[in-house]
């Protein structure tokens, strides 16, 4: 039985050295037949990374002729499979250039938007590839505009988008929170411009008031009166939209220093005119 064991062991050994050295001769040949027939076995078997070596070496060698879409494709996908999403998004999208109207142009330049999205970072990263990702699922819409994945397309459009949201509504609150009231409030603006729908729209309304009052108590009294007013503009825009909002009391509360404050500023006035006034009575 021991006999038999050591054997059948044996046997496995030398198939799979003689296996592995008639896949390192194929990977040295000149025949490109021999290649391709390799290379589709190992494809359909799921290992690709040995196939992408053989279709590496077919591309050039194949461009132009009748197998030479199917071999880039392949090779394409083969960079997929291996996580190497960053070169496998490169050939897709030069596949879909190069081969409009193959068969395989809707999965390639799917594919191609795909691995953008993959790579992707979090939000608090830089949003260029997010931004790139945006663009190429956009552009698959366009050029698909009857494809099963269009839906896909858009739930992916819509996480991503969500991405530069959120990156856009914390940058400007942190502007808030190491104290730059003016450019916390002109960010807070911006990213409601560029996302009136966004899921943090009372906080940007209230952060957004917040800043304008902080930024006009501190300011020289030649500007309060402006900046008040303009804070003013703020609160109207929280208490109109959010009448029984989560910050709603410390709005009242703010926007009552407000007004205490442009108050007594008044009454000082009234009190400057009111002497001023009298002095001239007693002058005459």
């Amino acid at each position: 039985m021991k006999k038999t064991l050591i054997i059948l062991s044996l046997s496995v050994v030398i198939l799979s050295s003689c296996n592995k050295q008639s896949y390192q001769k194929i990977v040295k040949s000149n025949d490109n037949d021999l290649k391709y027939q390799k290379a589709t076995e190992l494809f359909n078997e799921g290992k690709y990374s040995k196939a992408l070596q053989l279709y590496e070496q077919l591309v050039p060698r194949e461009r132009g002729r009748t197998r030479g879409e199917e071999v880039y494709f392949k090779y394409a996908v083969c960079n997929f499979e291996i996580n190497d999403y960053i070169l496998a998004g490169f050939h897709f999208r030069e596949f879909s250039n190069t081969y409009p109207n193959s068969q395989f142009a809707e999965e390639a330049l799917f594919r191609s938007a795909y691995c953008y999205y993959l790579e992707a970072p979090v939000w608090s990263l830089d949003q260029e590839i997010t931004n790139g990702a945006i663009g190429e699922f956009e552009l698959f819409i366009s050029r698909f505009p009857e494809s099963t994945k269009i839906d896909s397309c858009n739930t992916i459009i819509d996480e991503l988008r969500e991405n530069l949201e959120t990156k856009s509504y914390k940058n400007a609150v942190l502007y808030y929170d190491i104290g730059y009231l003016r450019a916390a409030y002109i960010a807070l603006e911006n990213s409601l411009e560029d996302f009136p729908y966004s899921k943090n729209r009372e906080e940007i309304l209230y952060y957004s008031f917040k800043a304008n009052t902080e930024f006009a108590q501190k300011s020289i009294k030649a500007k309060q009166e402006e900046r008040f007013a303009e804070a003013l503009e703020r609160y109207n825009n929280y208490t109109r939209e959010f009448t029984n909002g989560k910050y709603i009391k410390d709005v009242e509360k703010l926007n009552k220093s407000i007004t205490e404050q442009s108050s007594i500023k008044k009454t000082k006035a009234d009190n400057k005119k009111i002497k001023k006034t009298k002095t001239d009575k007693n002058n005459k």
